[in-house]
């Protein structure tokens, strides 16, 4: 039995609609392609999510987060060489929840004659089916890490007057860029949903509400990228009040770089025969509205 080496290495699974970042092993690692999950190593006294972050820059050039939770995968091999030895290796594999920004831009290695020869998106369906060849760690890792859960609780504004509905468009930084929706957002901790409606219409509107009866509750579930290129399986609760604003006041976007570049009197005319986009929300509101 050759020498006993263990190794403790932090991975990221990180994955854009149907895309998988994988790094290519150099040839002094092996002869053959083969793709692994963009990590490496963790140094002495490194926390393993540090560790991870600073792998994925040296190998991919791109900046990286993680989440908290993580899966360990261990793997030993005792008859096995390792930089030209025979050794009995056991390697202990923490692999995170892993995203960039979705404006990031193309991958490239950045350390020098490391394990590391190239950063690539790859087609999720071709590392599934064995197209591009992988590690092992890579379709374990894949069978366990699932998209990260979230659950948002929001409130919104059905302000409608004089044939005309009040509306807000998504800026770059929201979820469908150009897409036109309520004015609304998130309820706050602690926040009533009441509360947050009055908020939002003076951030995302410039105007002064006032809040009336309860109009509909909708949910909508998908799985897709946060604005942060995070994916999620998310889930939206969305609670929908009648509202009124003072009259003679024009909508304006008050908040600064946030999901909101836009605010208008959108004629119901208009939405009904569909020559603007809107969200799904609005549909329900408007189907609520007409019950």
């Amino acid at each position: 039995m050759g020498q006993r080496v263990q190794r403790l290495a932090a991975y990221a699974v990180i994955v854009r609609g149907d895309e998988i970042l994988l790094s290519r092993l150099s040839e002094r690692v092996t002869k053959h392609e083969l793709w692994t999950l963009p990590g490496g190593g963790v140094d002495h006294g490194e926390d393993p999510r540090a560790a991870v972050v600073r792998e994925i820059h040296e190998e991919t050039g791109l900046e990286a987060e993680v989440g908290v939770s993580a899966h360990v995968f261990s793997m030993h091999l005792e008859d096995t060489w390792r930089r030209g030895r025979r050794v009995d290796a056991h390697s202990v594999r923490i692999v995170y929840d892993g995203w960039v920004a979705a404006d990031a831009p193309e991958p490239h290695v950045v350390e020098v004659d490391g394990s590391t020869v190239e950063a690539a998106w790859k087609p999720l369906s071709a590392v599934l089916d064995g197209s591009v060849p992988t590690v092992s760690l890579v379709g374990e890792a894949l069978g366990v890490l699932m998209p990260h859960q979230r659950q948002r609780v929001a409130a919104y504004a059905y302000v409608e007057r004089d044939g005309a509905l009040l509306l807000t468009r998504n800026s770059v930084l929201g979820p469908h860029p150009g897409v036109w929706t309520l004015p609304g957002g998130g309820v706050d901790h602690g926040e009533s949903p009441a509360a947050t409606v009055v908020r939002e219409l003076h951030e995302e509107c410039g105007l002064d509400g006032t809040v009336g009866d309860l109009l509909t509750v909708d949910d909508h579930h998908f799985t897709g990228e946060a604005p942060n290129g995070r994916r999620e399986d998310f889930h939206a609760i969305r609670i929908v009040y009648r509202a009124t604003v003072p009259e003679g006041v024009e909508p304006q976007v008050v908040e600064v770089d946030g999901t909101t570049d836009a605010a208008e009197w959108v004629p119901l005319a208009e939405l009904g025969a569909g020559r603007r986009e809107v969200s799904s929300l609005v549909a329900a509101a408007l189907a609520a509205a007409r019950r």
